[in-house]
């Protein structure tokens, strides 16, 4: 009775590996149970240490949320993918590298689903998915396999530890590079600082407001890379807390990035009236700046570094 037991117990396990195959899975099977069976909608994206991680211990770093139950993925190339995904990375991550791609398919139908695209942007991993016709649809949320279970994503001293809203990398304007201030004040005289981060590969991004919002981003050395002008109507920003955005604008970021950590936001008004809002946040540590129409429904996004 035991061995028959046991045999069966065998063949039941033969057989859920055997209905995962050509499935949503990860792209190298756990040996630990409970991620090879709970999270078969992440993908593999890479490991901590061939990103420069020095946060303790090399672990897979993957995204969630790449597919789902019944739906198999499928390994594609970079020329594989439409104009319109291509125009949209070249557009949103210009100077990307591309990692690798999958066509998410109905196991049943073979019906086409999405796309999921990985790309390396600022040495930074990004998963991208897209729909069948090649619209974007959301950024995916990045996770140490250690931190795969739960809706924290992330531990003390991790890859992520910024999730604890903490705001670690907020620099203080005081605190600035004399040597970034100085070019700051020569090359953008008119510009006024109103806010700057730190990211992880020590860079830094310095928020001021010059009629528009402008994002400048230095080197760790304190050399420029680059400047973006922030999607935001021309008027006076005020400074705003996460819980005044509308609910429109909080839905649409979590939708879109989801786990993302709000960092800054500016209601902008003009002749005393609401006319929009502009919202920094960060989302598997690159930062995104997204603009809202007074009611709170998006308009536009800019990735900042």
């Amino acid at each position: 009775m035991k061995k028959q037991t046991q045999f069966k117990s065998a063949l039941l396990v033969l057989s859920i590996a055997l209905m995962s195959l050509g499935a949503c899975k990860k792209d190298s099977m756990s040996i630990d149970n409970e991620l090879e069976f709970a999270k078969l909608e992440a993908i593999t994206i890479s490991s901590t240490s061939a990103l420069g991680s020095s946060f303790g211990p090399s672990d897979s770093l993957y995204a969630m949320g790449a597919c789902k139950k019944g739906f198999k993925k499928t390994p594609i190339e970079l020329a594989a993918l439409s104009s319109t995904i291509a125009s949209y990375m070249n557009t949103n991550y210009a100077g990307f590298t591309f990692q690798k791609a999958y066509q998410i398919s109905n196991q049943t139908t073979s019906a086409i689903d999405s796309y999921v695209v990985v790309i390396q942007f600022n040495a930074k991993p990004v998963a991208l998915k897209f729909d069948a016709a090649g619209a974007f649809v959301n950024v995916l949320e990045l996770r140490e396999g250690r931190n795969m279970k739960g809706r924290g994503g992330w531990h003390a001293g991790g890859f992520f530890d910024h999730r604890d809203g903490k705001q670690r990398d907020t620099l203080a304007i005081s605190a600035i590079p004399s040597a970034i201030k100085t070019y700051m004040s020569t090359t953008y005289a008119a510009d006024t600082i109103v806010h700057a981060f730190v990211n992880k590969d020590q860079s830094i991004v310095v928020i001021s407001k010059n009629v528009n919002y402008f994002a400048t981003a230095f080197s760790s050395s304190n050399s420029f890379l680059k400047r973006h002008q922030l999607p935001a109507f021309p008027g006076k920003g005020m400074s705003i807390a996460a819980t005044a955005l509308p609910a429109a604008s909080t839905t649409y970021l979590t939708t879109t990035y989801p786990n993302y950590v709000f960092k800054k936001a500016f209601e902008i008004k003009a002749n005393g009236a609401i006319k929009g809002y502009l919202v920094l946040i960060d989302a598997n540590l690159t930062k995104y700046a997204v603009h809202f129409d007074a009611s709170g429904a998006f308009l536009k996004a800019v990735t900042i570094r």
